[in-house]
C-alpha cells in the first residue's frame, strides 16, 4: 500500500492503493476465493479484505512490502505437503506477486477453512 494511504473501507479501496503487480495478484486471488465460496460476501476485517460465508469471515488476503498473502486461518499446518516451497506460518501463506497461488490450492485451502469454521 502507498505510504500514508488512508485505511480502506472497501476491498476495492484496499486494492486501489496497491502497486499494479500486487493488485493484479490479489484480484486473481479474490476471484479464486469467490469461485471456491459461491455467494461469499466481502468486508474489511483487521484492515484487510475478508470473505464471509454465512456471516462468518473464513479467509483474508493482503499485501505487504515484499509479498502477498492468503490467510485461511489455523489450517495451514494440515496442508504442509501442498504448501512446500511457500513461506507459511500457522495461519498464513505468503507468495510473490509474480508467482500467485494455483487456483486448485486456493480452493482446497478456502474450502478447508470454511469446513473448520462451521465444524
Amino acid at each position: 500500500m502507498r505510504k500514508g494511504a488512508p485505511k480502506a473501507k472497501t476491498v476495492d479501496g484496499y486494492l486501489a492503493a496497491l502497486d499494479p503487480e500486487k493488485r493484479a495478484a490479489l484480484e486473481k486471488l479474490r476471484k479464486q476465493i469467490h469461485a471456491a465460496i459461491p455467494g461469499a460476501t466481502e468486508c474489511i476485517s483487521y484492515g484487510m479484505p475478508g470473505f464471509r460465508h454465512e456471516g462468518k469471515v473464513v479467509a483474508w488476503m493482503g499485501a505487504a512490502a515484499t509479498h502477498c498473502a492468503l490467510y485461511p486461518g489455523g489450517i495451514v499446518d494440515e496442508f504442509k505437503a501442498d504448501l512446500k516451497g511457500y513461506d507459511v506460518s500457522k495461519g498464513t501463506v505468503r507468495f510473490a506477486p509474480d508467482d500467485p497461488l494455483p487456483a486448485a490450492l486456493v480452493k482446497k485451502l478456502v474450502k478447508a477453512a470454511v469446513a473448520r469454521r462451521f465444524a
